[in-house]
């Protein structure tokens, strides 16, 4: 087995490729040791000390570094940590896969959606499943939906691009002129 790395925008987050599915739908995201316990794998990559994220794509690793660390040392020690979890064919979860897990109350919607909104929030969540989820995959993360209320659209950045210094460029020039052209209702973007 080999497992490929690719570099992100964030310079603290490396993308691993294993080459086969980690996720069979959605992501995860474990931002602290803590989240981690939920899975075997990510808790192994925290046990390093030197990360501060660990972020589950369809088909991606993204692990983002503690300020100061080595990428040249960890990474080695990641691959190998990745290695042994894919070669053991190991569960990605405790429990053997992602039901049953609980969502993290920070993953909830921030501003509760008008029902007389559904068709704008419709819209928006089209385009970010069509257009901008599939750029954002590629870099090594993801953007999550947290709400729209009074024309503000609420997103959360997930993976290599949460802390990513160029997310505010992401959400504010890429993803808000996108929205507003193509949903008029949508005056701003705001991160969550």
């Amino acid at each position: 087995m080999f497992i490929e790395t690719e570099t992100t925008p964030n310079p603290a987050s490396l993308k691993f490729l294993p080459g086969r599915k980690v996720m069979p739908a959605g992501t995860r995201e474990f931002a602290s040791p803590e989240t981690a316990v939920a899975s075997p794998l990510a808790q192994a990559i925290f046990d390093t000390g030197e990360v501060t994220n660990v972020f589950f794509g369809g088909d991606f690793i993204s692990v983002t570094a503690a300020p100061g660390a080595d990428w040249t040392a960890l990474k080695p020690q990641v691959v190998s940590i990745l290695l042994d979890h894919f070669v053991s064919q190991a569960p990605l979860f405790a429990g053997g896969d992602a039901d049953g897990i609980s969502v993290p109350p920070e993953d909830n919607l921030i501003v509760e959606d008008d029902p007389e909104n559904a068709d704008i929030v419709a819209q928006i969540n089209e385009l970010l499943e069509t257009r901008v989820r599939p750029a954002v995959a590629g870099d090594g993360g993801d953007i999550q939906y947290r709400g729209f209320k009074d024309g503000i659209v609420y997103l959360q950045m997930q993976g290599a691009c949460s802390g990513c210094p160029s997310s505010t460029a992401t959400l504010k020039h890429g993803i808000e002129g996108l929205l507003k052209h193509y949903v008029p209702e949508v005056v701003e973007v705001r991160a969550a």
